[in-house]
């Protein structure tokens, strides 16, 4: 994650870009006006719509996931025939309070394939997950 800032003047004019680089995404903006602030500012301005934007896809995406118990499928009961899988406990799994809107950007941003968190307008563990389908599943028991 960076972002290249470019100033140029030509003919009187101020030029600025501002390239983003987060993730996958490549975020571009560019002005130019005849005072470097206002190019500046302009430019900055845009960024900040097309970050803004792309938060809200990130969070729309997320909110048309459906809970896991109405796309879970009912699997027959198979018993291996060689060993059981093995139970590792993991020794702690830190729940932090955040919105699921949060909790949509992390597990995003992380890569991971599901979070633990706790909602934080009921203060109950939730638990986000990618789903194969590219949305985003909650459960919330």
């Amino acid at each position: 994650n960076h972002a290249h800032v470019i100033i140029e003047v030509e003919r009187e004019q101020h030029r600025s870009e501002i390239i983003v680089k987060w993730r996958n995404q490549v975020l571009t903006a560019t002005s130019t006006v005849k005072d470097m602030y206002q190019s500046l500012s302009q430019t900055i301005q845009k960024i900040e719509k097309q970050a803004l934007r792309l938060k809200n896809k990130i969070i729309d995406k997320s909110h048309k996931a459906k809970p896991a118990s109405e796309v879970a499928p009912v699997l027959e009961e198979v018993v291996p025939e060689s060993s059981e899988p093995s139970i590792i406990n993991e020794d702690s799994y830190e729940t932090k309070p955040m919105s699921t809107e949060e909790a949509a950007i992390r597990l995003e941003e992380d890569g991971d394939y599901f979070l633990v968190f706790r909602d934080a307008s009921n203060e109950r563990v939730s638990v986000m997950y990618k789903r194969k389908d590219g949305n985003l599943g909650l459960i919330q028991p």
